[in-house]
């Protein structure tokens, strides 16, 4: 039996998504697919557009055989802690063979080149790390000219360190090395438009799910909901569009700023401690968003309006979550020190992977947990942790989604896993 692992978001599930599944199962000669899935609220640091029970579904319907939530912790975090989560989950199942993941430069051995040199980081890499960032450089721009430093004689491509599939691969190829893992990545090259590439292109059957998100989620006079899923379509697997359509209106979509009032609530309340505590808050961020407070007109215009030289959108957005959900610097060390990982949830299933749920029992290393009342027997109170801020995390989305679509609130307890 041959396990492939996907690491993914699906935020929405599009048809460069349904490639990606294909490609992996041919590459790797995989008999199952196992996909890691973020939770109600991803990387770039704001919530999915739609639930993660929804895009799990997605991605059973379209090959996966097994939907795994990626916590909260992890979900939210940088590069690095995305990975470090999501192959720690994949690595303590005891079942998985490779690991396939889609790429802007299709290249292993370009990619693990530089995967290896962060796994070691030599002097030269460190010192020139910390001389760029005491001279006010962002971290991700600091990181890969300390990365040039060392790899001066190596022929990488251009845009290797600057495209985020490929900051996430080596992320993932350098977890691996860490591990000691005997999980083999492969890398399939991105087809179709960039990551952040707002517009839809027409004449291909890729975009990327930022544009669809663009579209989705615009607020344009005469431009109905039920339209604007219509002009994405086109690049959608045909389930996922019947999904997305059921779901409108009722939970779906949903963006930043319906979490504006939230936030603002939450920092107004917590502004006199100060936010230092929290994953990705640093002392200067913190007083900088106690200065501006007071300016704050949306959960989006107040990233714009703390972004700087120095601090990234991306890291402000995730920083900004990380208050809202109470994700802290402390929660993140703890797990570190316990192996990231305290359990595997199952979002959804196809009933045909019963012979790998069978042996995942069999070999994991953490308890693969289908049902929440079971997880007071089988988690650690640390597990057991992890697991509620997840549960809350689900809540505060549900919450919103509830209010927004004037729908029933949806009990986390309650849900029930998308079984196909």
């Amino acid at each position: 039996m041959k396990t492939t692992g996907i690491i993914a978001e699906y935020n929405p599930f599009h048809n460069g998504h349904k490639y990606h599944i294909e490609e992996a199962r041919r590459v790797t000669g995989a008999d199952y697919v196992i996909a890691v899935i973020s939770g109600d609220f991803v990387q770039r640091g704001a919530p999915a557009i739609a639930d993660k029970y929804l895009r799990a579904k997605a991605a059973l319907l379209n090959g996966a055989d097994l939907a795994l939530e990626l916590p909260v912790l992890y979900a939210t975090g940088s590069a690095e802690y995305f990975a470090a989560g999501a192959v720690t989950l994949l690595d303590r199942l005891g079942v998985v063979d490779s690991l396939c993941f889609g790429s802007e430069c299709g290249s292993i051995p370009h990619l693990s080149a530089i995967a290896s040199l962060l796994a070691r980081e030599p002097e030269l890499y460190r010192r020139t790390l910390q001389t760029l960032l005491k001279h006010g450089c962002s971290f991700p721009n600091a990181r890969n000219a300390a990365i040039e430093a060392c790899s001066a004689n190596a022929a990488f491509p251009p845009s290797l360190l600057s495209s985020p599939n490929n900051i996430l691969g080596i992320e993932y190829i350098k977890m691996l090395l860490k591990r000691n893992s005997s999980i083999i990545p492969y890398t399939i090259k991105r087809k179709g438009r960039g990551y952040h590439d707002s517009a839809l292109e027409p004449l291909e059957a890729f975009c990327s799910a930022t544009a669809i998100r663009k579209v989705l989620t615009a607020k344009k006079p005469h431009t109905s909901a039920v339209s604007s899923l219509s002009s994405v379509r086109p690049y959608l697997p045909d389930s996922v569009s019947a999904l997305l359509g059921h779901a409108l209106g009722k939970s779906f979509p949903i963006c930043k700023d319906d979490f504006s009032s939230l936030l603002h609530y939450k920092l107004l309340q917590e502004m006199s401690e100060g936010f230092c505590h929290y994953l990705d808050i640093s002392g200067d961020l913190s007083d900088k968003i106690c200065r501006n407070i007071y300016a704050f007109s949306g959960y989006g215009p107040f990233c714009r309006l703390l972004k700087s030289k120095d601090i990234t959108y991306s890291r402000i957005s995730r920083g900004l979550l990380h208050i809202l959900l109470d994700v802290t610097q402390e929660q993140s060390e703890e797990y570190a020190r316990r192996d990231y990982i305290a359990y595997a949830r199952i979002l959804g299933l196809r009933r045909s992977a019963s012979p790998l749920l069978k042996k995942i029992k069999q070999n994991a290393s953490v308890p693969l947990l289908s049902k929440l009342a079971d997880a007071p027997r089988l988690l650690s109170p640390s597990g057991l942790a992890m697991l509620k801020q997840d549960i809350h995390t689900a809540h505060i989305y549900e919450s919103i989604a509830a209010a927004k679509f004037h729908a029933p609130f949806q009990n986390e307890y309650a849900r029930q896993l998308a079984v196909l």
